[in-house]
């Protein structure tokens, strides 16, 4: 630590500061996997530098950052700085922006956990910015001419088709055959209900 502080220091001025400072940094704050005085000095003296940006490059200095953040109850200050961060690990930081909402969630709610129904109600209602995900998040939902084609099989066909009938869905439809047998599984279960 006090390494990385005088390398720190005596490359305050050069632009950018030389790769071993941000790797110096890199490791530290994966040594530091827990909230502590030590992690909070650290992230402090990224944050106070006028290479943050350079720093927030480094994955595990941003987990350390919004760690840090959240456990300080600074959401908005760990959500901004995951949207201008340029680390290449874009679903690790979509994931880190889920956890600052899931922390925001069970603090509110005054619990320790959420269930997977809560999580999944939370990320629909905070979709990660575009600077996280520039390409958008996946959808899970099968264009309407896959679900068309479906449902009139289902109605005019079966609800149960036999694998032979599937495999054939899923080669006509470019699915795989794992995916017809759980549409018609869900399918047959809203029925029921």
């Amino acid at each position: 630590m006090k390494r990385f502080m005088a390398m720190l220091n005596r490359h305050k001025t050069k632009d950018p500061p030389p790769g071993q400072v941000l790797e110096l940094a890199g490791q530290l704050c994966q040594h530091f996997q827990s909230p502590s005085p030590a992690l909070e000095k650290l992230v402090g003296a990224i944050t106070a530098c006028r290479h943050t940006a350079y720093f927030l490059t480094n994955i595990h200095v941003v987990r350390a950052c919004v760690l840090v953040h959240v456990q300080r109850g600074e959401h908005e200050a760990a959500r901004r700085l995951l949207e201008g961060c340029q680390a290449e690990e874009k679903e690790e930081l979509v994931q880190l922006w889920y956890e600052i909402h899931y922390q925001q969630v069970m603090e509110k709610q005054h619990t320790d956990f959420l269930t997977p129904l809560q999580k999944f109600r939370c990320r629909k209602r905070n979709p990660p910015p575009v600077s996280l995900c520039p390409e958008g998040l996946k959808n899970r939902n099968h264009p309407d001419e896959v679900r068309q084609e479906l449902h009139r099989f289902a109605a005019e066909v079966t609800t149960n088709p036999n694998k032979e009938q599937r495999e054939e869905l899923a080669q006509d439809m470019n699915l795989q055959p794992a995916q017809v047998y759980n549409w018609f599984a869900n399918y047959r279960r809203r029925q029921k209900s």
